[in-house]
């Protein structure tokens, strides 16, 4: 943040003022400046996404009873937190840095990190440390490789005559030991003692014989392999309030009496949306809940999720029968072949960002609390990493799928679902494919969830 906002202050990093209609394009060390900024806030929102709600979860611990259940409304206040954040970055931050200037439109958020630097680094005697386990991909790896070397060899019907240690710690730094379970037979031979193992009497080398616990690790991450692939079409989906609705949002009326609102601002709703659920799941639903199922947290967390994928559809079905009408519009206004907004208020579209605020609340919360509680104890960051994933390449796919339907659409010279001129199209064809694409990901998620199986830890 500092780099950008010396990018955006000293007038040697930034390209000269316009003149009229004139901009003088910026050099190369300037891009290279402006870059390297974007590229270290990437890199350290690589650090700080997957660990800090890994970390911020280690300091209850799960064998207390009464420290247990807060655990649950942590994610969810976490979360929270989050999204005040957003609320000022997307309010008062872009009002500042259009009507002010961008250095201190960067400088603001700059500072604040400083804060949050010594806030967190104050806490320091008060927290609450795991120790760190080693790499989960190196063990992975040793798990394969050692399985490999012994693929011809028979699993023992017996489990105990697989190796693992006679401590009741796990061999791995920070993790409890994990129990067998008979999924994946096959790479259980990774910890089958051999004879050549017990001449060399040395059993600690893990790329020729694995423990137990070792073993199960990658056997979990495999089972949360399906239920992870359901959270990218979500993304997908997800990602349309970034793209097609602020798309749909500016072919309509942006106008509030004198007052003009920009259609990417609308997604401020989606924020409120989740500021308002939040305590509504946390402090009603989950109470509520709670007595229904007799569950500690209302729900488990695979039912969250899988509330949450139905409603993600609900709110793209509801952007679909929003353009229903603005198409309607159009037609009886004789506004179809003119590239002009429709006069119908932007504000049709607050439903739909409410409610992919709802999605959110129980989909990204519940995959923070899945991959954590799901995950080894020496692997919760790289799982958490895992849901983060689920962002990005859902933002590949929803380009994907919106390149596969404007190459399908425009064949034989038409204009397509969606060309430049939204009122000759049919975006409410692509938003009907993907309430399709939701609804039948949903179904997938509830066979994936009924057939995933919980840790067992020792």
């Amino acid at each position: 943040m500092c780099t950008l906002t010396l990018s955006a202050s000293i007038p040697a990093l930034r390209p000269a003022e316009c003149e009229g209609s004139v901009c003088p394009t910026a050099t190369t060390a300037q891009y290279a400046v402006f870059f390297l900024g974007l590229y270290l806030i990437a890199l350290g929102t690589g650090g700080i996404k997957p660990c800090v709600s890994s970390f911020g979860a280690d300091q209850f611990d799960d064998t207390d009873p009464r420290e247990r259940p807060k655990k649950g409304s942590f994610f969810n206040w976490f979360y929270f937190s989050i999204n005040i954040g957003a609320l000022v970055s997307s309010s008062l931050l872009v009002w500042i840095q259009d009507n002010v200037g961008w250095g201190i439109g960067f400088g603001i958020p700059a500072f604040f990190m400083g804060m949050a630097i010594a806030s967190f680094l104050a806490g320091t005697p008060l927290y609450r440390f795991q120790k760190p386990g080693g790499s989960p991909i190196t063990r992975f790896c040793q798990v394969v490789v050692a399985a490999a070397r012994k693929w011809t060899l028979e699993v023992p019907e017996d489990i105990s005559l697989l190796y693992e240690i006679p401590h009741a710690n796990s061999a791995i730094k920070g993790s409890r030991k994990l129990e067998h379970t008979n999924e994946l037979k096959c790479l259980d031979k990774a910890a089958v003692i051999t004879n050549d193992d017990m001449k060399r009497g040395d059993l600690s080398n893990p790329w020729r014989i694995c423990t137990v616990t070792q073993v199960e690790e990658l056997k979990i991450l495999i089972r949360m392999f399906p239920i992870w692939v359901t959270g990218i079409i979500y993304a997908a989906v997800y990602a349309q309030m970034s793209t097609m609705f602020v798309e749909q949002g500016e072919m309509m009326d942006t106008t509030i009496g004198s007052f003009t609102i920009p259609a990417a601002s609308l997604s401020i709703f989606d924020i409120i949306s989740v500021m308002i659920w939040v305590p509504i799941y946390d402090r009603a639903i989950v109470p509520i809940a709670r007595k229904l199922t007799g569950q500690e947290r209302g729900f488990t967390v695979l039912q969250r999720m899988g509330i949450g994928l139905f409603i993600s559809t609900i709110a793209i079905s509801a952007a679909a029968l929003v353009e229903i009408e603005r198409l309607k519009f159009a037609r009886e206004l004789g506004l179809v072949h003119k590239d002009v907004a429709v006069p119908m208020s932007i504000l049709w579209q607050i439903p739909q960002y409410f409610l992919m605020g709802a999605a959110e609340v129980f989909i990204n919360i519940g995959q923070l609390e899945f991959f954590y509680e799901q995950s080894p104890d020496a692997m919760r960051s790289l799982c958490s990493a895992l849901s983060l994933l689920t962002s990005s390449l859902g933002s590949y796919l929803s380009s994907l799928i919106l390149t596969i339907v404007t190459t399908i659409t425009t064949k034989n010279g038409n204009v397509g679902w969606i060309p430049d001129n939204l009122n000759e199209g049919h975006l409410d064809y692509f938003f009907w494919l993907l309430a399709v694409l939701g609804f039948l990901n949903s179904l997938l998620y509830i066979f994936c969830a009924g057939k995933y199986r919980q840790k067992r830890a020792s």
